[in-house]
């Protein structure tokens, strides 16, 4: 009875046995083929519809949607000019491209798009293209600057510093044409003397590249 087009068959209540009193509850059959079958009530008479549809269309439609078109972009919290309006860094030691989420005082992603133009490729290495882990941390410690330079945390721009880091592991090398995505979280902040303590985690792909904690300072801090 039921075939593999989109169809729809109106089955009587008495014909499936089925007492008018009792609550109408949708059934769901199976076919070969991954065509799935459903029956659901009708609720201008005592039937049930009967509905077939195919698996297969929705599985050719993603096929024949070109790449370009399935990965979405990043969303943009900061852009770069925002960012440097909260960071002093400038070329070549910029190391943030764009914020994609942020928690006042607690937490913000950020990435840096690797390319093959960043000027310490040349030198690391001319014929593999790693990028250093002592910039991955640099740029961790920047994005952990755009938490802690934030009205909520209140620090110094101008005297506000990265003291210190601890538990570094780098877990796969970053190479040029990724994408870092890095995340600092505020583990702990002691606002009278101006330290803080962070939670650093970098990804590519979903994969973890490097993690560590670091230790923020702000001088000026009273």
């Amino acid at each position: 009875m039921a075939t593999t087009s989109n169809s729809v068959l109106f089955l009587s209540s008495d014909s499936l046995s089925h007492h008018h009193n009792q609550p109408r509850i949708p059934l769901h059959l199976s076919t070969s083929r991954s065509h799935s079958v459903s029956l659901l009530p009708n609720k201008r008479s005592n039937s049930l519809a009967l509905r077939c549809s195919n698996n297969g269309d929705t599985i050719s439609s993603e096929k024949d949607t070109p790449i370009e078109l399935k990965y979405p972009a990043f969303p943009t919290v900061m852009d770069i000019n925002q960012i440097r309006e909260i960071l002093p860094h400038r070329f070549p030691f910029l190391l943030v491209d764009r914020v994609i989420e942020y928690t006042p005082g607690v937490s913000a992603v950020a990435i840096k798009n690797v390319t093959i133009n960043d000027n310490f490729f040349p030198g690391h290495f001319p014929d593999r293209p790693i990028m250093p882990g002592v910039l991955m941390i640099e740029a961790m410690a920047q994005v952990g600057g755009i938490v802690m330079l934030q009205p909520e945390v209140g620090g110094s721009r101008d005297n506000f510093f990265f003291a210190g880091i601890d538990k570094v592991r780098f877990r796969k090398p970053v190479i040029a044409g990724d994408t870092l995505v890095m995340r600092m979280t505020l583990l702990k902040f002691q606002k009278r003397f101006g330290l803080a303590k962070m939670e650093g985690k970098a990804y590519v792909g979903g994969a973890l590249v490097c993690e560590g904690e670091f230790m923020m300072v702000s001088a000026g801090s009273s």
